[in-house]
């Protein structure tokens, strides 16, 4: 019974992966990627699109060419089309899209300027999906599986007054002394009474949230529970991280950015710098990290993987292997990967493979000190673990 539930949800999971839009913005901090990866004109980026955000940071950090790589064609037409608004819409209307979420004027915008500027595949995407901008809507913020999570957030909130009040009094703190006080006196005892324990405990509402089965697993072998490890992760974020800066947790709280806090390609800087050029140095691609590597001729000197190693190494060790096999061909003896996990020490970094039987690990060196002063200041506050790998093309192949 237990195995056909894994694959039920695993199944569950990778529908959801294929035919929806999982991620209305980023959520890895890219302020510790830029610390990490020590980005330069010189590098060529890899970067699993997710909601794009991440992609147009690398470019504004000073990448000479990104490449965002993702298998589902929702995640890279959200980023094309912010790659067509920051090339031809003024600020205004730039910041009400994607800072606020909604336009009143989208349909026209849409079809005067940012349809005829993206790739077929994106028009027939956001041909169908232009209602999500409406403002009398919830907004994009509101969109696509994390969303939901959101909407149903801001439903609790709503008949929840001391959690309404709690979440206003965190927003408003000015010091993290007040936003402590409101989340122990307020939003910690609503969060964790019951209802939202439960559905943490509920593998289908992991799916929701966009956590497979295989990240569970390495969450368990921590020694704690989803809930646990949650609810620990939730504590940290807002005990001693100040919202104030936190425009991952901001924007869901409040249904959209602020333009005190928010993305780096958000600001009038960052419209600037795009519109001016650095644009036109980010590229969507709709396929696997190997299908993107096995077709690009060029080296790839810095590799953002996200967490979905996690996933690769559980349930498709094979493709995990091709995978590293394409990294390391495309890779040269500067090149640097960065990957997140459900757990310090993923098990698919001990067991993985390369397609001759040797370890992966053999393939690179982890920069373990850096990844350790990082990590504790990631905003988002839910992996495991943070792992900065300089790569190590130059061995010997065959030894």
């Amino acid at each position: 019974m237990e195995r056909l539930l894994d694959r039920w949800h695993g199944h569950l999971f990778t529908t959801l992966h294929q035919r929806s839009l999982l991620y209305n913005a980023c959520w890895e901090d890219p302020a510790l990627d830029r610390e990490a990866l020590a980005l330069g004109p010189q590098d060529t980026v890899v970067v699993i699109t997710s909601g794009g955000c991440n992609a147009l940071d690398y470019v504004l950090a000073g990448a000479g060419r990104v490449h965002a790589v993702d298998v589902n064609p929702r995640q890279n037409a959200l980023l094309d089309l912010k790659l067509a608004a920051a090339r031809s819409l003024e600020y205004e209307d730039y910041w009400q899209i994607f800072g606020l979420g909604r336009h009143g004027a989208f349909p026209s915008l849409y079809l005067g300027q940012l349809r005829p500027r993206l790739p077929q595949a994106s028009r027939d995407i956001w041909d169908r999906q232009q209602h999500w901008f409406h403002p009398d809507g919830g907004g994009l913020y509101m969109r696509g599986m994390s969303g939901v999570i959101a909407r149903g957030f801001r439903g609790w909130m709503a008949v929840n007054p001391s959690l309404r009040r709690g979440v206003h009094d965190l927003l408003a703190a000015t010091t993290l002394d007040q936003q402590r006080e409101a989340y122990d006196r307020a939003v910690s005892p609503a969060l964790w009474k019951g209802t939202l324990s439960w559905a943490l405990g509920r593998r289908w509402f992991l799916c929701l949230c966009g956590v497979p089965g295989s990240q569970r697993a390495e969450i368990e072998r921590t020694g704690t529970d989803v809930v646990g490890f949650i609810r620990g992760s939730m504590d940290r974020v807002f005990r001693d991280i100040r919202l104030a800066t936190n425009y991952f947790y901001q924007v869901y709280l409040r249904g959209s950015y602020t333009p005190e806090c928010c993305p780096s390609y958000l600001t009038p800087a960052g419209w600037s710098a795009l519109r001016r050029g650095a644009a036109e140095r980010v590229t969507s691609h709709t396929t696997t990290v190997s299908g993107f590597l096995a077709s690009h001729q060029g080296p790839v000197s810095r590799f953002v993987l996200l967490d979905h190693l996690d996933w690769l190494g559980d349930q498709r060790p094979d493709l995990l292997t091709e995978e590293w096999e394409w990294i390391l061909r495309r890779a040269g003896p500067s090149s640097r990967a960065i990957w997140r996990s459900a757990h310090p020490e993923p098990s698919w970094m001990a067991s993985g493979r390369r397609a001759d039987g040797r370890p992966l690990a053999d393939s690179w060196l982890l920069d373990r000190p850096l990844a350790a002063r990082l990590h504790p200041h990631d905003r988002v506050g839910t992996y495991g673990g943070f792992h900065i790998a300089h790569l190590h093309p130059h061995l010997d192949p065959h030894p």
